[in-house]
Order: structure tokens, then C-alpha cells, then sequence
């Protein structure tokens, strides 16, 4: 059984900057792809990005592509999310979640395993 805890969400104004960071319970870390997702209000939930169980490669979707960026910290079972230029869309609440590896993972699909969430909220 996988448990996922997000933390690290606020409010923070447009242009600022955000780290959210999730760690994973309960099974080999190093074995995982991670992924964030995020949902706003009325919307469905998207892709944000992605990094491989290697930690080599990386994943983002276009929205987000050049603002943020994903990275893994294997020995503390740790992935965050570096948010920089953050921008009034950007507000949702943002989910971890894990892919097994082998699985996919650069995209939606592959993630068997979420968060809770933790709220993202940029003013303009």
C-alpha cells in the first residue's frame, strides 16, 4: 500500500514562487515514477509533470513548461515541485501521485497511487 502526503501549498502572488514537495509511505520509493497533477475549480483534473523512477527524465506539460520543475530525492523518498513565474491560472489544488515502474508515466495515465491535494492559490 502506497501513502502519498503533499505539503508545501499557499498563497503566494503572481510572479512568486512556490516548492511543494510529497512524500511517498510504505514501499521502495526508488521504484516509482512521480507525478503532479492539478485541479481548479469546475475543471477536470491535468497533467503537470512527471519524473521516471531513474530520476532521468522529466515530463512537463506545455502550461507549465519552462516555469516549473520536478525533481527527486530517492534517499528521503521525497519529490518536489519547484512553481517559479507563478501565474493566477495556475491556482488548483495540486496532487501527487505514483506510478509503478514500467508503467507509464509522461502523461495522465500509469498513476495508481494519490494524495490528498494541497491548495495553490496565486493572486493577481
Amino acid at each position: 500500500q502506497v501513502q502519498l502526503e503533499e505539503s508545501g501549498g499557499g498563497l503566494v502572488q503572481a510572479g512568486g514562487s512556490l516548492r511543494l514537495s510529497c512524500t511517498l509511505f510504505g514501499r521502495a520509493f526508488g521504484t516509482y515514477n512521480m507525478g503532479w497533477f492539478r485541479q481548479a475549480p469546475g475543471k477536470e483534473r491535468e497533467f503537470v509533470c512527471a519524473i521516471r523512477w531513474t530520476g532521468g527524465n522529466t515530463y512537463y506539460a506545455d502550461a507549465v513548461k519552462g516555469r516549473f520543475t520536478i525533481s527527486r530525492d530517492n534517499a528521503k523518498n521525497m519529490v518536489y515541485l519547484q512553481m517559479n513565474s507563478l501565474k493566477p491560472e495556475d491556482t488548483a489544488v495540486y496532487y501527487c501521485a505514483s506510478s509503478p515502474m514500467g508503467y507509464k508515466w509522461s502523461g495522465p495515465d500509469g498513476y495508481t497511487s494519490w494524495g490528498q491535494g494541497t491548495q495553490v492559490t496565486v493572486s493577481s
